[in-house]
């Protein structure tokens, strides 16, 4: 697995870390001219009230694009390989310029100030960077948080006095996230459960509380199996394959590489799970789907995605 290294601290620390945002007392507090004052997690900073070149390195260029703002370098690379966009952020981000991956805690100055911003945006992770990056643009530093994704946008939208904005996305999610949810459940009935996993390395990170499990229970309202072990901070829950195998779904999503998958399907354990047997199983690239649970824009996509899937499975 490339970059494996850097992808196991990614695991560890839920990539809710990557992705999800909050403000210490964030808010537009006066404005003046082109300028507005917000509060970060360091304190008050003057930015450009109408924002042009906006440098995003805190892995939020998703939310960022939410609220109307199109940004001309970020740090939102794919997890598996940062010299691309994730799919499901290529429209989005397209003709922006991938500075690094933002669970870096440096990327390339030089490369910043060629982009001439007149925003940035960093998280904690990049802290030791702001020094250098004030003197370039106004930077304003967020903090990164873990499992409330929705207040995270919200926080970002106050920093930039965008709410109202914010809001009605998350209005408009939410109620397409109820539709395809009740179109599930009427086509594989209302009790029929669901799990979804990373495979990596021979253990299997189980989503319930965040990232894709997140989108399945919360958002769209699907049955959670028996017999799965519970989210209770940033931490995915790791289990073995007889822990695996305690778990009652009826289908199961399976997100892995080709070698995670190659080593799974050669298990005897897994062969045995009725799922597997009955071919109620969905295969899935770790790249996105690993990530994509964690964006904004991410989970929309994989509204009208999960829907096809269960559609083209028995």
């Amino acid at each position: 697995m490339r970059k494996r290294g850097i992808l196991k601290t990614i695991i560890a620390t839920c990539m809710a870390s990557m992705l999800f945002v909050g403000c210490a007392n964030p808010g537009a507090v006066k404005e003046e001219g082109k300028t507005v004052t917000v509060t970060d997690v360091r304190g008050q900073v003057e930015i450009p009230a109408s924002p042009k070149k906006i440098v995003d390195l805190s892995g939020n260029s998703d939310i960022l694009s939410i609220l109307g703002y199109k940004v001309s370098g970020t740090a939102n690379s794919d997890a598996y390989d940062y010299t691309k966009f994730p799919t499901y952020l290529e429209d989005t981000l397209k003709g922006a310029t991938i500075l690094g991956y933002s669970m870096q805690d440096t990327m390339d100055i030089e490369a910043i100030m060629n982009l001439n911003p007149d925003l940035i945006v960093i998280s904690t992770v990049q802290e030791k960077m702001y020094d250098q990056l004030k003197e370039i643009a106004p930077t304003v530093m967020v903090k990164l948080e873990a499992l409330n994704w929705k207040e995270d946008v919200k926080a970002l939208a106050k920093v930039f006095n965008k709410e109202e904005t914010a809001n009605k996305w998350l209005t408009d999610y939410d109620k397409k996230a109820k539709e395809v949810g009740d179109k599930v459940k009427k086509a594989k009935g209302n009790d029929t459960t669901y799990l979804s996993f990373l495979a990596s390395g021979g253990q299997f990170y189980v989503f319930d509380g965040a990232g894709f499990g997140s989108v399945l229970y919360q958002d769209m309202g699907l049955k959670k199996p028996e017999g799965m072990p519970a989210q209770s901070d940033i931490s995915l829950p790791v289990v073995t394959y007889e822990g695996l195998a305690s778990v009652k779904s009826d289908y199961i999503f399976v997100i892995a590489t080709d070698e995670d998958l190659k080593a799974l399907e050669g298990n005897a354990i897994w062969n045995s799970l009725p799922a597997v047997k009955e071919g109620k199983v969905i295969k899935l690239k770790s790249s996105p789907y690993f990530t994509q649970g964690y964006s904004s824009i991410g989970r929309q996509v994989l509204l009208d995605e999960i829907m096809e899937m269960l559609n083209e499975t028995k």
